[in-house]
């Protein structure tokens, strides 16, 4: 008997009861919820020789960059790399044979030609759409589900979440009007989808459109909050406009609450974490011992060098909590991984190691020197990864490094830059009158 998924894809080694916890496990997946890992184990325990859960499982401890996922990753590609039957499945192998040694380009291109012969193969579409995210490729954020959608209708399941993920990269590339259309049509379909919600959170980010930025993320939480693991991401999301706005003690309520206050130590919430911080910090706000309490959770992988992006939000806690020894810990991973093989010693190379001494510089005071390492870098830091709303921060580093430094004239073009992006923007209204304020007193 042929067993399929919920779309018509064959599914080698699965039982018709294993198809639907694969079947339930890929919906936790796109709506990230619930515990997609278990309900994958689950069809396993049933079919052990099913394929697609094996590939699944192994997606499932790549996606989050955690050191700790990829010796399972690799122990469920091990199960599966002689049993693909399908040109399909073997695409899954091949994507996640790339991907557990670091050819984060190849993993997404392979899966690029799954989703070109399967459009509707939702986990490749779902794992191709982070690989661009983790790449910062946002052409293939916006275009892989481009060209997906035709063979998607209301009447597919889980239809939300390819236009979840067409918001996100319509608005990655700035197609901001269309980008809210299609989150908002995904969330009114299904309310709990947390990557839906945030695609139209980045929108009004972008706009600078905080009052209905916060409207939007307080009008449902628990929906997309209860039982996701983007929850802590949303409720930053929200901490952004606040922060924006000035109101500090919104921010730190929602720090010490959804965002940190479970002192969770997944690494990305972590970066959450630091990128709130070191805004607060970049403000002269006071944070108390939160910088020391966030460092002690990213101490344990400070030395992983698996991922750029990661290092340089290690490094804002280390820097804050005043640690240069687990600074330097990751900079010494750093040169590791520049010397290594995988995409990530360009991800390194060319980004996250001048960002990460632009930090360490700024926590030392040489303004200057943060100045010159973040102009070579941030019109290319797309390299390393994240969204314009994460890379923000690098901004909002070199603004304040040019204004601690005294140099006037780049920090006004800089206000000037942020003012035309955001015309409504208070912070960027801020950064005017401090570079006024400085070149009047030259």
């Amino acid at each position: 008997m042929i067993v399929t998924d919920i779309r018509g894809h064959r599914l080698t080694g699965a039982s018709a009861p294993a198809a639907r916890h694969y079947d339930a496990a890929v919906q936790q997946l796109v709506l990230l919820r619930d515990d997609p890992v278990a309900t994958v184990d689950a069809a396993l325990t049933d079919s052990p020789d099913f394929v697609m859960a094996h590939a699944l499982k192994a997606w499932l401890h790549l996606l989050g960059t955690e050191p700790a996922g990829l010796p399972v990753a690799r122990a469920a590609l091990a199960g599966v790399a002689d049993r693909a039957a399908t040109a399909q499945e073997r695409g899954h192998v091949a994507a996640l044979a790339h991907l557990v040694d670091g050819r984060w380009h190849a993993a997404a291109r392979v899966l690029e030609d799954v989703t070109i012969a399967h459009p509707r193969d939702l986990l490749a579409l779902f794992a191709g759409h982070q690989l661009d995210f983790f790449r910062g490729d946002s052409r293939m954020l916006r275009d892989r589900i481009a060209r997906a959608r035709p063979a998607w209708s209301p009447a597919v399941p889980q239809h939300h979440a390819v236009l979840g993920m067409a918001a996100f990269g319509l608005e990655e590339t700035g197609a901001y009007a269309e980008a809210e259309r299609a989150g908002r049509a995904a969330v009114e379909t299904e309310p709990r989808d947390a990557w839906a919600q945030h695609a139209v959170a980045h929108v009004m980010e972008m706009q600078g459109r905080t009052e209905e930025g916060i409207a939007w993320m307080r009008r449902r939480p628990d929906a997309w909050s209860d039982g996701s693991f983007l929850a802590v991401h949303n409720w930053w999301h929200l901490a952004l406009y606040h922060l924006e706005r000035g109101e500090i003690d919104a921010v730190k309520a929602l720090y010490d609450g959804p965002i940190r206050g479970g002192q969770a130590t997944l690494i990305l919430e972590m970066i959450d974490a630091s990128a709130m911080l070191w805004r607060l910090h970049l403000r002269g706000i006071d944070v108390g011992d939160r910088f020391a309490v966030l460092a002690d959770a990213w101490e344990p992988v400070a030395g992983a060098g698996l991922y750029a992006f990661n290092d340089v939000h290690a490094v804002m806690a280390f820097v804050g909590a005043g640690r240069p020894d687990s600074a330097a810990r990751v900079m010494e991973a750093q040169r590791v991984a520049m010397a290594g093989p995988g995409d990530n010693a360009a991800f390194t190379r060319e980004v996250g190691r001048p960002v990460t001494e632009a930090i360490v510089a700024f926590g030392e005071g040489r303004f200057a020197e943060t100045v010159r390492l973040l102009r070579t870098v941030r019109g290319i830091a797309h390299r390393f990864g994240g969204s314009h709303a994460q890379r923000d921060v690098i901004d909002l580093t070199l603004i304040e490094a040019a204004l601690r430094a005294g140099d006037g004239g780049l920090a006004a073009a800089l206000a000037a830059e942020r003012t035309a992006a955001k015309p409504e923007s208070p912070l960027a209204r801020l950064f005017r009158l401090r570079a006024e304020t400085l070149g009047a007193a030259a």
